[in-house]
């Protein structure tokens, strides 16, 4: 392990590469994106996960689809090129219905070739070379509001701990590097904590039913040498029974923020808020502006992707070869060069399974919304927050 920020997206024009969080932790294999049907696959299949991400990887898919050699030759007119466009979007779209950031970037990208078309004399090679700056300039903005997070994530906890220099935070899910262009959100905010030597310890829960913390939280900390101690989800509030005075906060992605500033993440966050609010904890959403929906009064209006049942009923994972010591070893294939994994069911057969993948946690839970313009705070004696006001005056 390194201790380099890992690098989960590797695009160059013309060329797409993402890590398989499906194979990790076990192994790290970069998968190539080059077809609308492949970028549409990996984000319905949760190959890449993490709103920020999701958005990020439609857009660069595109990108790559709109120089091909196959594809250049028909798009001659921007009339061509705007509707090739717009319909491999709306295509896009349909792989995942929660997350708000692959719906706003898809607006944008949209909105701004439809704009380009306007002028005249454009070709469709121009309106392609606008589609091609519009997604290569989120992939660098992206990776600049995760570190502003970050920054402004750290300063707020630094203010507001009161508890010495033994400085814990809990994260849940996966808000890293796997989940956005690249640094993080809420995991952001504990680079940027270990990386002024603020941090002392860093617990992810292990996320159930996809085990994203597990998987991946916990992958990015020991691949960037951050202490860290994995939890399952029923530990949390145990954890802080035991530790409250040395926990600061708990930290948080988000896949939508409403206008009150309800928010939807992956499932389990809300039950942790809860615990929080118990243990007078703070509890902090990261995310980036993208993942507010001002189009949404509150959470009520947030809809909850329901996920297969066989993703509660099942695990999947490399077999296990237990060495003379007590090191853990995995079965690899015939010939050495990749891990033998099995699915196993861990379930009674025939009992009915619920699986949504997010739940939605209210503003009256949630301390304060860390985006990349700054903190969100609640007015004094408010339940919820005034995002749309936040974000007009920034």
């Amino acid at each position: 392990m390194t201790g380099a920020t890992l690098q989960a997206i590797r695009y160059q024009r013309g060329s797409l590469e993402i890590i398989d969080q499906l194979l990790l932790p076990h192994e790290t294999l970069y998968i190539p994106i080059n077809s609308l049907a492949l970028g549409h696959d990996a984000i319905k299949t949760m190959k890449v996960r993490g709103a920020p991400a999701i958005a990020i990887v439609a857009a660069l898919t595109l990108a790559v689809v709109l120089v091909d050699p196959k594809t250049a030759p028909r798009l001659t007119t921007a009339q061509d090129a705007v509707a090739f466009v717009l319909e491999s979007l709306e295509y896009l779209k349909t792989s995942r219905p929660t997350a708000v950031n692959l719906f706003d970037a898809a607006h944008k990208l949209a909105k701004g070739v439809q704009e380009a078309a306007t002028k005249e004399g454009v070709s469709g090679a121009d309106v392609v070379n606008k589609y091609l700056e519009l997604s290569e300039k989120m992939l660098e903005d992206d990776v600049k509001d995760n570190m502003n997070i970050g920054k402004f994530g750290a300063e707020f906890i630094l203010n507001v701990w009161r508890g010495g220099e033994d400085l814990r935070v809990i994260t849940h899910c996966n808000t890293g590097s796997l989940a956005t262009a690249g640094y993080g959100t809420a995991l952001g905010i504990i680079r940027a904590l270990s990386g002024q030597q603020k941090l002392t310890h860093a617990y992810c829960t292990e996320t159930r039913p996809y085990n994203q913390g597990s998987r991946l939280t916990a992958y990015e900390l020991v691949y960037e040498n951050i202490p860290s101690t994995l939890i399952t989800d029923s530990m949390a509030s145990a954890l802080l029974a035991q530790n409250g005075d040395k926990i600061a906060a708990i930290v948080v992605g988000a896949d939508r923020v409403a206008a009150n500033g309800d928010t939807a993440n992956k499932i389990g966050t809300y039950q942790l808020a809860i615990t929080a609010r118990y243990h007078n904890v703070p509890f902090i959403v990261a995310a980036p502006s993208t993942s507010v929906d001002l189009n949404i009064a509150s959470g009520k209006e947030i809809h909850i992707e329901v996920r297969p049942a066989v993703e509660v009923t099942t695990l999947r994972g490399p077999v296990v070869e237990v060495s003379s010591g007590s090191e853990v070893q995995f079965k690899k294939s015939a010939d050495q060069q990749s891990v033998v994994s099995e699915t196993i069911a861990v379930a009674a057969r025939g009992i009915g399974v619920w699986n949504p993948s997010f739940d939605v946690t209210p503003a009256e839970l949630i301390s304060a919304v860390v985006t990349e313009k700054g903190v969100v705070l609640k007015q004094e004696g408010a339940k919820n927050f005034d995002m749309k006001a936040f974000l007009s005056s920034h």
